[in-house]
């Protein structure tokens, strides 16, 4: 890929390639313990009396890897490398982003308890054994915990995917000792950072260089101010894609449903979706509606987004979520916005002074400019302020010319 020009050259990239390779070269010769049974994952007798042989075979399956470095070094592409390239012998692997993964984890649990009834017990083996049956090598893109549901659960699920023999290699903005960090009961979670730390071959991907920094092409997809004008080109350009397949037209009030909720997709065809800001950052949503909704369309325009101060900070954390999930699913997005795209977040002023270190730094780490992006009031802790500033670099890099050509369809 270097040779052909598809990648540039990078010395420190091309050590981490060699750590893959090992890890490739252990998959090459590794066969998988046999699962239990369900009937033993539910005996507690079973599985106190199988630790022994369970850890055992645990330590003859190659460690995992967890590749950490800040944005735009290049953990997302080279895991796809190494996923799309392992080994025939692997037949069954799962390339997932954790926060869907966790999604999923959840969704589990709830029908596992469910499915114990009155009876009781711990879900964790069997949903850690099914997912050991689907997945043998399961790699986590953007490994991060926020929340304390998953905190509280993570150590002993990551253990269980282990002694069922699941290999595992993860992604991460942080270093293992940076996660969760003044999170609610971080001593809970901490047996989870020793495990990662411990079991898993820990790997700093910063090479000096943010790929995201690399000069693009500029794709016309966003839309400012939200003028008539702009609302008729923007128009134009779902009537056009949404009947690009004549078996397939616009129908209005599409239903979707999840966690026992129902989305009201205003106007979409099978793959292309219109909404308003206000039907997605306006109502409850969650991660996992904005998760179904990106894996339901692979293009979705999103009208109307206004500038977002004081009174509207739980729209705007959700309009980070659902950008989140775009980008996650490498979705095709046309917005029509009240200012430019990235400034959505901005105060009407700032000065040097009123900017933090802690902003400042973050900004400048993700390859933007407090000029461009502006400051926001809105975000104030360590993971917000992260958060916000995640949310500006994607936008432009979901701007960019290459992400129209290699986005969309699913």
């Amino acid at each position: 890929m270097v040779e052909t020009g598809a990648l540039r050259p990078d010395d420190h990239q091309t050590k981490i390639i060699q750590i893959l390779q090992d890890l490739y070269n252990k998959l090459i010769e590794y066969s998988p313990p046999s699962l239990p049974t369900v009937a033993e994952t539910k005996s507690f007798f079973s599985r106190l009396f199988a630790r022994a042989p369970e850890s055992q075979e645990k330590l003859q399956s190659p460690r995992g890897l967890y590749l950490y470095g800040d944005v735009g070094t290049g953990k997302t592409m080279l895991m796809d490398l190494f996923y799309n390239t392992l080994p025939p012998s692997i037949k069954r692997k799962r390339r997932v982003h954790f926060h869907a993964f966790m999604v999923d984890v959840h969704k589990r649990i709830h029908a596992t308890k469910i499915a114990m009834g009155h009876r009781g017990g711990d879900p964790i083996p069997k949903v850690a054994r099914d997912l050991a049956e689907e997945a043998s090598v399961l790699c986590f893109d953007e490994f991060q915990v926020t929340d304390i549901a998953d905190a509280m659960i993570l150590r002993r699920l990551l253990e269980n995917l282990m002694d069922y023999g699941v290999v595992m290699v993860i992604t991460s903005n942080r270093h293992p000792d940076e996660l969760y960090k003044n999170g609610i009961q971080r001593s809970s979670f901490v047996p989870c950072i020793e495990l990662l730390k411990n079991q898993f071959d820990v790997t700093d991907l910063d090479s000096g260089t943010d790929y995201r920094r690399v000069p693009r092409a500029l794709s016309h997809v966003y839309y400012d101010p939200l003028s008539a004008e702009n609302r008729r080109e923007v128009d134009k350009l779902f009537t056009s894609l949404g009947s690009a397949d004549p078996s397939d037209p616009v129908i209005a009030n599409r239903e979707l449903h999840t966690w026992g909720r129902t989305i009201v997709v205003p106007e979409s065809t099978n793959n292309v979706a219109k909404f308003k800001f206000d039907d997605l950052c306006g109502k409850p949503l969650s991660a996992a509606d904005y998760i179904e909704v990106t894996k339901t369309f692979g293009t979705v325009f999103l009208l109307d987004v206004p500038k977002m101060g004081l009174g509207l900070k739980d729209k705007a954390r959700r309009f980070i979520t659902f950008i989140d999930a775009c980008y996650e699913s490498k979705t095709k997005l046309f917005v029509t916005s009240e200012v430019p795209i990235h400034q959505v977040f901005s105060d009407d002023s700032h000065s040097d002074q009123t900017v933090s270190d802690q902003v400042r730094s973050v900004v400048s780490d993700l390859g933007l400019s407090l000029d461009d992006i502006g400051v926001s009031s809105l975000f104030s802790g360590e993971e917000e302020v992260f958060a916000f500033a995640r949310c500006c670099s994607r936008l432009v890099q979901m701007g960019s010319k290459e992400w129209a050509e290699t986005s969309g369809p699913h």
